[in-house]
């Protein structure tokens, strides 16, 4: 007999959702009105749709699901379910609802971890490396506290605020990529196909070429002569430098840069404290205690140090140190306005109101660093594409003078 998926209201104006077994719609009526209710939609259930979730594989748990994607499936599911639609059907019809394929699948197999008698965060933390431990402890806290509807607007909220965070920094970013990038393929196209023309002229004349010519002359016969065992090297390169990105090690030289670089340091920084700020409040609001709330924010931050001193801090607080003085300590990377606005929360009591407030003001400082980032990166722009072309136009014009003084 075939499936369908309802939505219902009592009498009263209490709603409930579901599947049911039926011979058609009719008969899916009938069967809620003896029950008190009245139907508000009915859809069939698809054999093929139904099937999509059987055909997930180990494969499908690396796969990499945009962040738009997962806020806007908390933000859906936390809808659904404070209209009363069951957890298990509300994930379902967002699976079905979904374009990305990918996601479509993970959330098919979740569904039918939750019709197999598994929580929500059970069904999530098969694909933690997706959801990420923040989304996944903040369901179980809210499975447990039974306001499961409210820590969904949570972590939608924290997830929002996240992806404008990453919007507003890789914008940033666009316009010097581009540029370099741009730069780099003129040069490789100058040294390949221009410069040997020139070279050319210089060689008729057995002219003595000065150490800077040499270099680009050597430089132009490397890529024309050998331009596959170049690019194999550059590959293989970029493939190391990949490899070496995801070691501890290379994660703490990315880190270390990321906080001593005049320019983008101010930024990481605040990248950094407004998230730990928004993520422990919206930890603290939903119930979680402070030192799992720390450790579940030292595997969510990225930088390698901010992880360091929140793992530290763990065991800081459970010998009786206050947050605010572990803060005060690692001033190098949390400002002093940290530190200052947790030892108001904690004195008051309302530590995740205040981190609230804190997180806002430094979204604001980063939204406006973004802003006028490229006007700071730009002049360095130039000083290096001018320095580029100055050691170029030098390079050929020093032998072009040598042959001059030789004629006279």
């Amino acid at each position: 007999m075939p499936k369908f998926i309802y939505t219902a209201k009592s009498y009263s104006g209490q709603t409930k959702g579901g599947e049911i077994v039926a011979q058609d719609e009719k008969n899916v009526a009938q069967q809620l009105r003896a029950e008190g209710y009245l139907v508000t939609s009915i859809s069939l259930v698809k054999e093929e749709e139904a099937k999509i979730a059987g055909k997930t594989n180990f494969f499908d748990k690396f796969i990499s699901i945009p962040l738009k994607e997962k806020m806007v499936f908390a933000r859906n599911l936390s809808i659904m379910v404070a209209s009363g639609l069951t957890v298990s059907r509300a994930v379902n019809n967002l699976a079905l609802q979904t374009e990305n394929k990918s996601f479509k699948k993970i959330l098919l197999d979740i569904d039918e971890e939750i019709q197999s008698g598994k929580s929500l965060s059970e069904g999530l933390e098969k694909y933690v490396n997706i959801f990420g431990e923040l989304f996944v402890n903040m369901v179980r806290v809210g499975e447990t506290a039974g306001n499961l509807d409210e820590v969904l607007k949570i972590v939608a909220v924290q997830l929002e605020k996240e992806h404008d965070l990453k919007s507003k920094v890789k914008g940033a970013m666009i316009y010097p990529a581009v540029i370099l990038t741009v730069m780099f393929i003129i040069g490789i196209i100058m040294l390949t196909y221009v410069l040997p023309k020139l070279m050319g002229v210089f060689k008729d004349m057995n002219a003595k070429l000065p150490a800077m010519t040499q270099f680009i002359v050597d430089m132009s016969n490397l890529l024309k002569n050998n331009g596959l065992m170049v690019a194999v090297v550059f590959f293989a390169v970029a493939i190391f430098l990949q490899y070496f990105l995801r070691q501890p090690s290379g994660k703490k030289t990315v880190s270390w840069v990321a906080i001593k670089f005049p320019i983008f340091s101010p930024l990481i920084k605040q990248m950094n404290c407004a998230r730990f700020a928004r993520i422990y409040s919206s930890l603290l609001k939903s119930g979680v205690g402070a030192v799992d709330a720390l450790k579940i924010i030292s595997r969510t931050l990225t930088n390698h140090y901010y992880q360091q001193v929140l793992i530290g801090s763990v065991e800081d607080i459970q010998k009786g140190v206050s947050l605010s003085k572990i803060l005060s300590d690692h001033g190098d990377i949390f400002p002093v306005l940290v530190s200052q606005i947790v030892q108001v929360g904690e004195e008051t009591g309302k530590t995740e109101v205040v981190l609230l407030q804190l997180a806002e003001f430094y979204e604001d400082e980063v939204d406006q660093i973004t802003k006028n980032l490229s006007a700071v990166i730009e002049p360095l722009l130039m000083v290096v594409i001018g320095a580029a072309v100055g050691f170029f136009a030098v390079a050929m014009l020093m032998p072009m003078y040598s042959m001059l003084d030789n004629i006279k």
